[in-house]
C-alpha cells in the first residue's frame, strides 16, 4: 500500500511559479493572461497571489514546482512529466498567420504555393508536416529556447511577417493570436486543425500542481468549472484561438 505524504500547500497565500518576461502568458507587471487568471483564483480563494519568478526553461518544473517553492504552475500540457494535471480551461491549436492582402487560401500546410517563404519556431510540431511537405528550405527559424528577458521570437516571427520577409508565420495559436492582434484584418490566422497527417497540432492546457496533492487538485478543478466563464472571457480578451471539443474554434 502507497504511503500518502501530508500536502506541502501553503493555504495562507496562492504561490504561483511564472516566467517574469513571457508575455502574452506572463510578466512580473502581471500583463499576461496567466497572472490574470492567477489572479482571479487568488480572488476566489480570499487570499492574496504571490509570484515566484523563474525563466520558463530547462528546469522549471524542477526547480520551482518540485522544489516546493510554489503551488502551482500556469499553462502547462495534459499529461506533462513530473508534475500531476488539473482539469484543462483550455484548448488552442498551432496557427497559420498570412497577410490578408496576399489571398492565401490554404487552409493546412501542405496546401501552401512551394515559394512560400515560412517563418517556424525550431523543432515545434508544424515542423514535421513543413518537412514532409516539401518545404523545409523555405524555412526561416526561430528559436523555441530563448531568454525571455532579451527575445520574443514570436513576437519577431509576427512583425517579419508584416515587414514580408517571410509569407507565412507558423506558431502556436496564443502567441499568434496575441501579437496578430494589433495588426487587425491585416493578418489572417487560420487554426491548423485540418492537417491530414498524424502530427498532433492541438493541446490541451491545464495546471500543474505536485504529484499526490490530490486535495489541492480538486480544490482547483473546482475553482477552474467554477469559474470557466470568466477564464473564457480573460483569453478572448487577450485574441487565444481556443477549441471546443468537436476542434471548432469558439468565437
Amino acid at each position: 500500500m502507497a504511503t500518502e505524504h501530508p500536502e506541502a500547500v501553503d493555504r495562507s497565500t496562492l504561490r504561483v511559479c511564472a516566467d517574469p518576461s513571457n508575455l502574452p502568458f506572463s510578466n512580473d507587471k502581471g500583463e499576461g493572461f496567466e497572472n490574470k487568471i492567477a489572479e482571479l483564483l487568488a480572488a476566489k480563494l480570499n487570499v492574496p497571489l504571490k509570484y515566484i519568478w523563474y525563466p520558463n526553461t530547462v528546469g522549471f518544473l524542477r526547480n520551482t514546482l518540485r522544489a516546493r517553492r510554489c503551488d502551482l504552475v500556469m499553462g502547462i500540457v495534459t499529461g506533462a512529466e513530473m508534475v500531476q494535471s488539473t482539469n484543462p480551461y483550455y484548448r488552442s491549436t498551432y496557427v497559420m498567420v498570412t497577410r490578408t492582402a496576399d489571398g492565401i487560401t490554404a487552409q493546412t500546410i501542405e496546401a501552401l504555393s512551394k515559394d512560400s517563404r515560412i517563418g517556424l519556431t525550431a523543432g515545434a510540431p508544424p515542423a514535421d508536416i513543413v518537412a514532409k511537405s516539401g518545404l523545409a528550405s523555405r524555412v526561416r527559424p526561430y528559436d523555441l529556447m530563448v531568454d525571455t528577458r532579451y527575445q520574443s521570437p514570436g513576437k519577431d516571427m509576427i512583425q517579419d511577417l508584416v515587414d514580408r520577409k517571410i509569407d507565412v508565420a507558423l506558431l502556436w495559436g496564443p502567441i499568434a493570436g496575441y501579437f496578430a492582434a494589433p495588426q487587425g484584418n491585416q493578418l489572417t490566422i487560420t487554426p491548423l486543425t485540418k492537417e491530414t497527417t498524424t502530427t498532433r497540432m492541438e493541446f490541451y492546457i491545464t495546471m500543474a500542481v505536485r504529484p499526490g496533492e490530490n486535495n489541492w487538485k480538486n480544490e482547483i478543478n473546482t475553482l477552474i468549472r467554477e469559474n470557466q466563464k470568466e477564464i473564457s472571457a480573460i483569453l478572448r480578451s487577450y485574441h487565444i484561438p481556443t477549441l471546443d471539443a468537436q476542434r471548432n474554434l469558439i468565437p
